[in-house]
């Protein structure tokens, strides 16, 4: 497939972003985490419960990994938790992000400057609790970076337009209460066109709508530059 033109911008300025969170590839271990029907230890005992999701997590991390990582284009059985998955006649499952797994109040760095988009706090069980959309231009290309799972401070105060420049610490990953009910951890995405969506832009979509999606939202790692260093579980 031919690559579309923010693929190209973002492949020409790989060495260029900030890392969105302090992940430091010479010190750090990183952990891939499957989150499909083919991960059997992952029960529905611990899907339902997100105080057992969460030591789940804690214990898939251990003392070796500073985080866990994966999930773009992954068909995914955890969505069965929540309600908001499963409207209509085909669930949605596949995954439009990469999820970085770790402690509550890790930082989240700007990768590249951009404006708020928009914002807002989608407190559904499942959603995405407090999140934030940053609008930016590379290459004459313009598209947008979600940041999904955050604390609720972090879009107190904020404004749409606002800059904010490459490097700076603009969120922190959010406790359950505040990030849809989730074990701690960042939903990173790219979305090139929004189509008039604010404060909100699906992160899982239905496996027959997955060239659509995934061709608005390109591989998070083009930014990230991450799962190289990922140890698969």
């Amino acid at each position: 497939m031919t690559p579309t033109p923010l693929q190209n911008a973002l492949y020409k300025n790989a060495g260029a972003f900030h890392n969105v969170v302090p992940f430091d590839a010479t010190r750090d271990s990183l952990l891939q985490l499957d989150f499909t029907a083919n991960n059997t230890t992952l029960t529905d005992h611990i899907l339902a419960n997100t105080d057992a999701f969460a030591k789940y997590i804690e214990q898939q991390l251990g003392t070796k990994y500073k985080y866990g990582i994966g999930g773009y284009a992954e068909h995914r059985t955890i969505y069965s938790r929540s309600s908001r998955f499963d409207k209509g006649e085909e669930p949605r499952r596949l995954h439009l992000g990469i999820d970085v797994w770790g402690p509550v109040g890790t930082p989240i760095f700007a990768p590249l400057g951009g404006y708020v988009h928009s914002f807002s706090f989608n407190d559904f069980f499942g959603d995405y609790g407090a999140t934030i959309i940053l609008h930016h231009q590379l290459e004459g290309v313009s598209f947008n970076t979600l940041y999904g799972h955050l604390s609720l401070r972090d879009i107190e105060g904020i404004q749409e337009g606002h800059y904010i420049s490459r490097g700076v610490e603009f969120a922190h990953f959010g406790p359950p209460k505040e990030n849809g009910y989730w074990p701690a951890h960042l939903h990173f995405q790219i979305v090139t066109e929004m189509y008039e969506k604010r404060g909100d832009y699906p992160g899982v979509c239905r496996y027959s709508q997955k060239e659509k999606y995934l061709e608005n939202c390109p591989d998070p790692d083009l930014i990230l530059q991450m799962m190289q260093y990922a140890v698969k579980a």
